[in-house]
């Protein structure tokens, strides 16, 4: 975070606010939109229909070229698969059916050497590294340059946007990590205008049956055509909507992302609003794409990643079957993740015969991680906390346990370069979350896992609040 950010933003007026949201707005358009974008798009599109043949042929050419890239360019690639007995000239004929033979990037890796030793001597211009959501440890720091900004979200506009019935030029509505309204205890209104993308910006983190007019009105105010952002999130506002027999504007669709969708939310949701529910799958590493196209189905785009789902033995699983998903990126050429293990598990359908006619692999369900929600002392409700733990030095491993309303423990693993007055930070971030809370911190060798092998990165212990 910026010291513009900091210090100058939060004590911004309103307008002000929305005048600096707009010219942000403005340039992070002109980022992702501009230049080859509109190239990118139409090969995207030119290729969602093409045959099972197509795909292999088009992935193994792909393949190679970044095999052979990270092998001569990228010095931890060069290092890793040398020791393992690859040569150049092993790549030049690699099969897709070979990746197996190559070693996982584990996330830890990516921690460690992403800003180094896994960069490229040769990349684009203009890179600049944004955060992974790091909800249980030190973020992840991904090299976007603009170019494959732009290929990213030609990606993410055909094969998101698009199936879903809405542009980029639609007006818009997110729910996200944005920290839009600078404090816990702000007044309304609970959302900033970015006038540059016709988009309002809603907070995540004031989300409460006191304040849910502020937001419904917002949504009639701009006249929105869909809402984006977090899927816990977008589901307490619908629900708050629908609880007090509010009558919101009906939308072309919403799409969620960053959580775990369950029936539940997705029915509510498209109750309130009127409109399909399409839930999608990435991350900021940008190395994989879950979509769900107009029939309803999720399907993995074969252009944007090769997505391997492996069981705890290394194997692939069949159809039906669930396993982790591991990734490797065909954007990134500057920092490329290959055989990357982000962390989640998906399940497989057992069909995998379209309705849509595309050929795409068909995902029955995003596992992900599903994380409790907290609820604050004046009643308002959210999941997402990776933010309170951005840039905090040594910390490894961190799990936020809601006791009560008001108090908090905070369960961290940490190595020698934490420093213990980073407490203050993350209490300060938690509090402009929450509202003032009394927060306790426990300093751990492991936070305990659960059966699936995992933990928590966010825990409530109100019962039936919940």
């Amino acid at each position: 975070m910026s010291l513009w950010q900091k210090k100058v933003y939060p004590i911004l007026p309103v307008i002000a606010q929305n005048l600096a949201i707009s010219a942000y707005g403005l340039q992070w358009h002109h980022r992702r939109f501009g230049g080859i974008f509109n190239d990118e798009l139409k090969k995207f599109k030119d290729r969602e229909f093409y045959s099972e043949l197509q795909w292999k042929a088009y992935q193994t050419i792909e393949l190679r070229k970044l095999l052979l890239h990270s092998f001569k360019n990228v010095k931890f690639y060069h290092e890793k698969y040398a020791k393992e007995g690859f040569k150049e000239s092993d790549f030049r004929k690699f099969e897709i059916e070979d990746l197996r033979k190559l070693p996982y990037l584990e996330k830890e890796e990516l921690r460690n050497f992403g800003t180094s030793d896994l960069l490229s001597v040769s990349r684009e211009k203009n890179g600049q590294f944004f955060s992974s959501s790091g909800s249980t440890g030190t973020p992840t720091r991904i090299l976007f340059s603009n170019n494959f900004h732009r290929r990213w979200s030609a990606a993410f506009e055909a094969r998101i946007r698009h199936w879903a019935g809405v542009d980029r030029h639609d007006p818009r509505g997110m729910i996200g990590g944005r920290r839009v309204v600078p404090t816990g205890n702000a007044s309304p209104p609970f959302y900033r205008y970015n006038c540059a993308e016709r988009q309002v910006y809603f907070s995540a983190y004031h989300i409460s049956e006191t304040n849910v007019g502020n937001y419904l009105m917002a949504i009639s105010k701009y006249k929105l055509e869909y809402m984006t952002g977090y899927a816990m999130s977008n589901f307490f506002l619908a629900k708050m909507i629908n609880d007090q027999s509010l009558c919101p504007p009906q939308l072309k669709a919403v799409i969620t992302s960053s959580e775990k969708l369950t029936n539940n939310m997705r029915e509510t949701i498209s109750k309130v609003y009127g409109c399909k529910v399409f839930d999608s799958y990435s991350g900021v590493e940008a190395c994989g794409l879950i979509s769900e196209s107009e029939k309803g189905e999720m399907l993995i785009s074969p252009d944007v990643g090769i997505v391997e789902v492996i069981n705890s033995v290394g194997e692939y699983v069949p159809p039906g079957g669930t396993g982790e998903v591991v990734s490797t990126g065909l954007l990134n050429y500057d920092q490329p993740l290959i055989r990357y293990r982000i962390g989640d598990e998906i399940t497989l359908s057992e069909s995998q015969t379209t309705k849509c006619g595309r050929n795409m692999s068909i995902v029955k369900e995003i596992n992900g991680r599903v994380e409790d929600k907290v609820i604050g002392p004046d009643g308002r409700q959210m999941v997402r906390f990776h933010g309170i733990y951005v840039d905090i030095l040594g910390l490894v491993a961190a799990q936020l346990v809601q006791l009560d309303r008001n108090t908090f423990h905070i369960n961290l693993v940490v190595d020698s370069l934490y420093n213990i007055t980073s407490e203050s930070i993350i209490s300060s971030r938690l509090r402009s979350q929450l509202g003032e809370v009394k927060v306790e911190y426990h300093y751990l060798q492991e936070i305990p896992k659960n059966k699936n092998g995992k933990f928590k990165a966010v825990v409530s212990k109100l019962g039936e609040e919940k």
